[in-house]
């Protein structure tokens, strides 16, 4: 299924701008799944691939994280990492935000982390590049470490399921009308010998479906 070049979903992002947090209505069923099982209390550094506006990080550093543990987002598009900023402020050097190229490579030196997060991101990604993040992760993460992951899933029941293929439909019609993403069925990118999933959860939220994994390294 053809996907959206960075620089068009760069471009699309920074229009949307603060609007990304109206998705909250569909994304938050599976955001707190992700929370509820991601161990995040035991958590001391968090990385984030795609962190939009910084809903998530603030959420996380008020309510989750112990009050030494760090967090760093990377994202594409210059407006939402100036809102992350703006919103991670107040947690001063412990949340650090930073401008991607548009690649999921991350600057970051192995067995950086113990939390890989990412939400609503890789169903923007072509197959290879979700390959390649989900490798990039594996890098990252220390041992013992969590691969946190939510997204747009292909429906559960009869109602998401018509959702996801209208979805889909959209997506393939006229992809900048659902930010370039397409239903997803993550986990068939993560193979048995180097992923052990801890949870995963199909949901459907006001119709839309959605989907939580918690993985983490063999």
């Amino acid at each position: 299924m053809s996907t959206l070049p960075p620089d068009r979903v760069r471009r699309i992002y920074d229009r949307i701008g603060p609007w990304q947090d109206s998705q909250a209505f569909y994304e938050d069923r599976a955001i707190s799944e992700l929370l509820a099982h991601g161990g995040f209390e035991a958590a001391s550094r968090v990385v984030e691939l795609g962190c939009g506006t910084g809903r998530l990080a603030q959420r996380l550093l008020e309510r989750h994280l112990p009050p030494d543990a760090t967090y760093l987002g990377v994202d594409l598009s210059p407006r939402m990492v100036a809102l992350a900023r703006e919103r991670l402020a107040p947690f001063g050097p412990r949340a650090e935000v930073r401008l991607s190229t548009g690649g999921v490579a991350l600057e970051l030196p192995d067995a950086a982390c113990d939390r890989f997060l990412s939400t609503f991101v890789l169903d923007l990604l072509p197959e290879a590049e979700i390959r390649q993040a989900l490798a990039e992760a594996l890098r990252v993460l220390r041992p013992g470490g969590r691969l946190c992951l939510a997204g747009l899933s292909t429906g559960v029941g009869p109602l998401s399921r018509a959702v996801a293929k209208l979805w889909g439909a959209l997506q393939r019609s006229a992809p900048a009308l659902v930010g370039g993403c397409r239903p997803l069925d993550v986990a068939a990118f993560l193979p048995d010998a180097r992923w052990r999933i801890l949870h995963h959860a199909r949901l459907s939220s006001f119709g839309v479906p959605v989907e939580a994994l918690v993985a983490e390294p063999r």
